[in-house]
């Protein structure tokens, strides 16, 4: 730390107890009261180095008493100050630095120690070193609007607090990279005008590393909330990123906020911009404030701040029942940006004094809204339609989709919950846009894990739970799951075979379609048999060799239909011998005996089975049909 020593003499000053004696071999005439604290000194060094002296001194000297005794209750920094100023009017040894320079420069202003009752007073020292040394370096800069606090108004009325913010703002602002000397001086080893580093004075060569945009996170979290507020206001005025904004609030907001710093990950941590451990955290009413100063600081930017770091301050805003506003403006925040929310987000214990769900279900209700309001104003996302499983929107559909996987995972989570009402689960699922799901497997392990989970349900109230999700929708795995769901009802088990059986014939019919497609190339490829040993060759040679894999893949599912198709058979016989026997029982026990599984194996190099359930006598003719046609077309090929 720089500093300015002022004086020549030696210490003439001893303390005994509460008091200040000055050894000079003269008696004291004059007893100067500050505070607790009482100072035997002489009139002529203090009135001729201060006006407020000196008319006090003539005021009490007045009144015929041989000792003058003057009270200063107002003077800034108090005992400890007016000490340093005395031993300045008696020309003792002190040292200006930045921890004291404010002080002395206040002390100096309010008794009024100018050119006038001196050459070379103490403003003058305190001014000159002020601009010259402190202002000019970030340490000292720093040091200097930290003492600001105690004396806020003198330091106000001497623009010494506006000056120290404005010099911190404008070295934050620069890059230290830039200027590798004399700007960069955090932390740092010292450096050669040229840039290099100074091992004992002498230039090593080597290069400092490059210092990052936070490299002043770290000391301005040190600042007190209004100074900080200021500092980043400045900051602001002056063109600073809005993500070197988030990042400095978001450190200072870490340090003083401990629930943040406990759900901090270690992967997230950083040892330099760790939050310094506190011996006393802020009392809550103290981290309410800055709760509501940190949501007008941050930037309203999208994705600038961290996600989970919002979903931090909205957390410890509920902890603490701050301002509605406050958890209102957080959970805004969040909509923004609520596709880049994981799972883990999401699940926020419910700290309401009823305690209905474990979960906060009405929190992610709200800031979903908010989310698809937002889409919806910047026209980013379109119902689009579904048609031949592609979905059609617009190009901001993939955050939406994102967030339509994000609630069906935060609904399968909450769905356990025996408190959480069937309307609450129902309004939750529903607010996601039916275009934003491509597949509604996660919304139907949601809704079965709910089933599971409250067994007494009725009927239609199962019913009613289920139309949230389009059967059209599932997967060849999820239908199969639903067709032997015992919880779902028989209208939507219907509903899923139905649409179970539609999937199994578009994936036979593309099956034989590219069946065609291989006899076709096969003839292409006679057809250019001459250009094999030209250079497109190889391109030929490659494209047979899948041709062939393929080829291999439709014979084999040539020879499965051919079982199916016998074991169509044997089940039509089967059926005709039972056709007497009438009612759903009968239905039921050769549906059981027969499961009527059909296996389809895929055309790719990939092997799959997927077991699904017959209709009975239609779907056997069709594929005896289907059968045919293939036969057919394979005759006519060859």
């Amino acid at each position: 730390m720089a500093c300015m020593k002022l004086g020549s003499k030696g210490d003439a000053f001893h303390r005994q107890g509460q008091a200040w004696f000055c050894t000079t071999g003269l008696p004291s005439d004059v007893v100067v009261e500050v505070g607790e604290m009482s100072f035997h000194l002489h009139k002529f060094p203090l009135l001729s180095r201060s006006g407020v002296m000196e008319r006090l001194i003539s005021e009490a000297s007045e009144e015929g008493e041989e000792t003058c005794n003057i009270n200063l209750p107002d003077i800034p920094g108090g005992a400890k100050t007016f000490e340093l100023v005395a031993k300045f009017c008696y020309g003792v040894k002190l040292e200006l630095t930045a921890s004291n320079v404010v002080y002395l420069r206040c002390a100096a202003e309010h008794l009024e120690m100018t050119e006038e009752y001196g050459e070379g007073n103490l403003i003058t020292h305190t001014e000159s070193f002020l601009n010259q040394v402190v202002l000019r370096n970030w340490k000292d800069s720093l040091k200097a609007l930290q003492t600001c606090d105690d004396i806020l108004p003198y330091a106000e009325e001497l623009n010494i607090t506006k000056r120290c913010i404005e010099s911190l703002a404008t070295k934050a602002s620069t890059d230290p990279n830039l200027f590798g000397w004399p700007v960069k001086e955090h932390g740092g080893p010292m450096q050669s005008p040229g840039g290099s580093v100074l091992w004992n004075g002498i230039s090593t060569g080597a290069r400092p590393k490059k210092s990052s945009s936070d490299w002043w996170y770290e000391d301005a979290s040190t600042l007190s909330l209004p100074l900080y507020q200021r500092l980043i206001s400045v900051m602001e005025s002056r063109g600073i990123k809005q993500e070197i904004i988030a990042g400095s609030i978001t450190s200072y907001a870490k340090k003083y906020l401990p629930g943040l710093s406990r759900r901090q990950g270690t992967s997230e941590s950083s040892t330099r911009l760790a939050p310094a451990s506190l011996s006393s955290p802020p009392s809550e009413e103290d981290q309410k404030l800055l709760l509501e100063e940190v949501d007008r600081l941050l930037p309203l930017q999208k994705r600038v701040v961290p996600t989970k770091f919002l979903f931090g301050l909205l957390r410890t805003a509920m902890i603490l029942r701050a301002n509605p506003s406050c958890i209102s403006n957080f959970e805004k925040r969040i909509g923004m940006q609520l596709d880049q929310a994981t799972l883990e987000d999401l699940l926020m214990p419910n700290f309401s004094y009823s305690m209905e769900t474990l979960y906060n279900v009405d929190c992610v209700q709200r800031i979903l809204d908010h989310f698809l309001a937002m889409e919806q104003i910047a026209g980013g996302a379109s119902p689009g339609s579904v048609e031949d499983g592609q979905l059609i929107g617009s190009p901001s559909l993939t955050p939406v989709t994102m967030v339509a996987k994000l609630i069906d995972g935060y609904l399968a989570e909450v769905a356990p919950d025996v408190n959480l009402k069937l309307p609450k689960f129902q309004a939750l699922a529903a607010a996601v846009p039916e275009y934003a799901r491509h597949l509604d497997d996660g919304l139907y392990r949601a809704i079965d894990i709910y089933l599971k989970s409250h067994p007494w349900l009725t009927e239609a109230e199962r019913e009613q739970l289920c139309r949230l999700m389009d059967c059209q929708k599932l997967s060849l795995e999820a239908c199969t799951h639903a067709a032997q769901n015992e919880r779902l009802p028989l209208r939507i088990v219907v509903q899923v075979l139905f649409f179970e059986q539609l999937q199994l014939r578009s994936s036979i019919a593309g099956c034989f379609l590219v069946s065609d497609n291989l006899d076709g190339s096969r003839q292409l490829r006679n057809g250019f048999s001459g250009f094999s040993g030209s250079n497109e060759g190889g391109g030929w040679a490659t494209t047979v060799r899948e041709n062939q894999v393929l080829k291999v893949g439709m014979d084999s599912m040539r020879m499965r239909v051919s079982e199916l198709e016998k074991e169509c058979s044997n089940m039509r016989q089967e059926i005709e011998k039972l056709g007497k026997v009438k009612g759903s029982s009968t239905w039921g026990n050769v549906s059981k005996k027969f499961g009527f599984k059909i296996k389809s194996q895929m055309c790719s190099a990939q092997e799959g089975s997927v077991s699904k359930q017959l209709d009975g006598n239609e779907k056997v003719e069709k594929l005896k049909e289907r059968h045919g046609k293939q036969k057919k077309a394979s005759l006519k090929d060859e």
